[in-house]
């Protein structure tokens, strides 16, 4: 009695679940319900855009169709086909409702190649485009040296140095607001820019990060705040157990120089330009009543030259004549007309000094007063 119990038990158990498989296409979907996972602080991905890839390929409302009409390997095929989503599951419950289960792709470092352009990486090394949706706060690694899909060894081996450095700074709450953007050398070593001063951390390779970070954090809590935030140009922790930092000197201050007249030379550069651009479109006509004649301009600009030449002839004449206690009906020595004119032909900046130094050189005017002392004498 007890065996035909257990196999009668049996028996129903599986006619029960033959009679649930063979009813339940027939039911219809109630719900879809979608989980992401996979993600921390970024979302690249969300729920409706995974609702819109279903709704797209059934090419109508999901819910309300019969269950036995979804495929659902191939609604897994093509959510896995957006570069953000690393996996996808897709099953029904008992409830008639559709379990959606996606794992997302999160980023871990932003990269600029060395010919401008710039991805996301993840954790296993996906090159991963830019969304539109968000802008993750990571990391930013510049001059990668490619920027193909299918890379060589060694610039693999360089993405997962970047993977390590990236996770080691996200994990340091002092590192990511203390660091601004990581530098890979021709060498492929890392140089660091920091947010605050104008040093250069010398990083090294990706070797000993979690130590690197640490001496980094210490010198600029025990050093640098003491010191001055522009006192090192150059900090260097790739050595162990020390950190090297050398002092700002002459050459820093001489290259700052550099760069400024390098600033100064564009600017110039654009005025010009910009000037040139004016001109033309002054003589090219506008329309019928307002036109240029490209020889009246000429004419005007010369006239203008003349103008500021003569204003430097006077100038340069005055900067000869004596001073202003000579008598003024004293016109027997007028300064010539023709030796002012004269360097006109030359640079503007050449006249200008030669006259000016000259009358407090050699002229001396004081000596004029003995006309007077003679005159005190007679009375």
């Amino acid at each position: 009695m007890l065996a035909t119990f257990w196999v009668a038990l049996g028996g129903a158990t599986v006619f029960l679940l033959v009679a649930a498989i063979k009813s339940k296409p027939a039911k219809h979907c109630k719900n879809i319900e979608i989980n992401i996972h996979g993600v921390s602080n970024n979302f690249f991905v969300d729920k409706k855009d995974i609702l819109n890839t279903i709704t797209a390929i059934e090419k109508t409302n999901p819910v309300g169709k019969t269950i036995g009409s979804f495929n659902l390997k191939k609604l897994e095929t093509a959510l896995e086909k957006n570069v953000w989503i690393k996996s996808a599951e897709l099953f029904f419950d008992n409830n008639e409702i559709l379990q959606v289960t996606v794992q997302e792709r999160e980023p871990i470092a932003r990269v600029f190649t060395s010919t401008g352009t710039t991805f996301y990486i993840d954790d296993e090394l996906a090159m991963l485009p830019l969304s539109e949706k968000f802008s993750a706060r990571l990391p930013v690694f510049t001059n990668f040296p490619s920027d193909k899909r299918i890379m060589a060894k060694a610039d693999s081996i360089l993405l997962g140095d970047i993977k390590t450095i990236s996770l080691t700074i996200q994990k340091d709450s002092f590192s990511m607001a203390m660091i601004d953007q990581i530098d890979i050398t021709p060498q492929r070593l890392f140089e660091m820019i920091p947010k605050i001063g104008n040093q250069l951390i010398v990083f090294g390779d990706a070797t000993d990060v979690d130590a690197k970070l640490q001496k980094l954090k210490l010198f600029y809590k025990e050093v640098v705040v003491k010191a001055g935030w522009n006192k090192y140009s150059v900090i260097n922790v790739q050595y162990k157990n020390q950190v090297v930092a050398r002092r700002k000197g002459a050459e820093d201050v001489a290259a700052d120089s550099l760069r400024t007249l390098q600033i100064m030379k564009f600017i110039a550069e654009r005025a010009q330009q910009q000037a040139e651009d004016s001109v033309q479109q002054i003589i090219q006509p506008d329309n019928i009543r307002n036109t240029a004649d490209s020889t009246m301009i000429q004419q005007s600009i010369q006239r203008e030259e003349n103008e500021e030449s003569g204003g430097v002839a006077e100038t340069a004449n005055a900067g000869m004549m004596p001073p202003a206690t000579t008598p003024a009906t004293n016109n027997t020595k007028p300064a010539p007309a023709k030796p002012v004119i004269k360097p006109i032909t030359k640079p503007i900046t050449k006249p200008i000094a030669k006259p000016v130094q000259k009358p407090a050189v050699v002229k001396k005017p004081p000596t004029k007063p003995k006309a007077v002392m003679q005159n005190k004498n007679d009375y």
